[in-house]
């Protein structure tokens, strides 16, 4: 077992966005709404979180390599009624893409809102049958500026 060997590679500037959702009781979203989660801001501190997993993304993937980030940016957005967005956008110039640290912010900002309205969500029998995260996934890459969707468009084409 080994990392993969990137010595090789130019540095070059790549980006990643990951998105991801938590679904929460309504009566959840409305309290985060109205800023009354006894914790705090859940919203502000997953950004904070989320933004720190991203920079300790090889500490906790062992065949990840360390990458210099140039910019963190997290994005949270009450959907509707039971559903928290939270989306990342990690860049570098580097050897490697970004795409584990755009996902590892993503799932760490909605793990953190999670414990943050945990109290708000269990039952009577202290189980969380409402509380769901989903739907975690990279919807962008960029290498060197050539998106991946646009190199996809090229190949088909």
């Amino acid at each position: 077992m080994s990392m993969v060997d990137v010595t090789s590679k130019p540095e070059i500037f790549r980006e990643a966005t990951a998105t991801g959702t938590i679904k929460l009781k309504a009566e959840t979203v409305r309290l985060i709404k109205k800023g009354k989660i006894a914790k705090g801001d859940p919203l502000y501190t997953a950004k904070i979180a989320g933004i720190l997993a991203a920079k300790n993304t090889s500490a906790l993937i062992p065949l990840c390599h360390p990458l210099p980030l140039t910019n963190v940016e997290i994005e949270t957005k009450i959907l509707d009624g039971t559903t928290v967005q939270v989306t990342s956008t990690v860049k570098t110039k580097a050897q490697t893409g970004v795409e584990m640290e755009a996902l590892v912010a993503v799932a760490t900002s909605l793990l953190t809102i999670w414990d943050m309205v945990k109290q708000y969500e269990k039952d009577a029998r202290g189980q969380y049958p409402h509380t769901f995260i989903e739907n975690i996934c990279v919807v962008k890459k960029v290498k060197e500026g050539v998106s991946s969707e646009r190199k996809r468009k090229k190949t088909q084409g």
